[in-house]
């Protein structure tokens, strides 16, 4: 019968009693299959492990909230970070600066993440892992954008035009 339409006889479940077969294109199936297949894979976002790093303990608060905001940012996409701080020389006799600044980025992603791994000591480094806690479906979209600043406020004195 398959012979008669120009298709072939497919075994479909030959695990089923009695094994059931279809008549179709063979070729047309497999192509079908192939691009299911890597549509699936093409739609799948895996969680990755983002690393932000603080060199020192010493750093300052703006380059601080500077790896915060991109840490943010990796967590809106629904990524784990991991936050590694290393010690160098006698830094390692202030671990608690260390702690007191992993202490601060959690505070300051809470409403974003959650600690996964809390902060240990693995040789000379501290490190923390956070996990997202925005839904997939937010992870998708950009993470909301801070509004611009005022600069109507700010008309630039006649000293600075004439400056330019």
């Amino acid at each position: 019968m398959a012979r008669q339409v120009d298709l072939d006889l497919v075994e479909v479940a030959p695990q089923s009693d009695p094994p059931v077969c279809r008549i179709m294109d063979y070729g047309k199936y497999k192509y079908d299959l192939k691009k299911k297949q890597h549509n699936a894979k093409s739609h799948r976002h895996e969680v990755e492990m983002k690393e932000v790093r603080i060199k020192t303990p010493k750093i300052g608060r703006h380059d601080l909230e500077i790896k915060i905001n991109r840490a943010r940012e990796f967590l809106h996409r629904g990524d784990r970070v991991q936050f590694t701080l290393r010690f160098r020389g006698r830094e390692m006799a202030h671990q608690y600066l260390g702690r007191e600044i992993l202490n601060s980025i959690k505070a300051a992603l809470e409403d974003v993440a959650k600690v996964e791994r809390d902060f240990r000591m693995e040789g000379r480094r501290l490190i923390m892992v956070l996990a997202s806690t925005i839904d997939k479906r937010q992870a998708e979209h950009k993470p909301p954008k801070k509004p611009a600043k005022d600069t109507s406020a700010a008309a630039p004195s006649a000293a600075e035009a004439g400056a330019e």
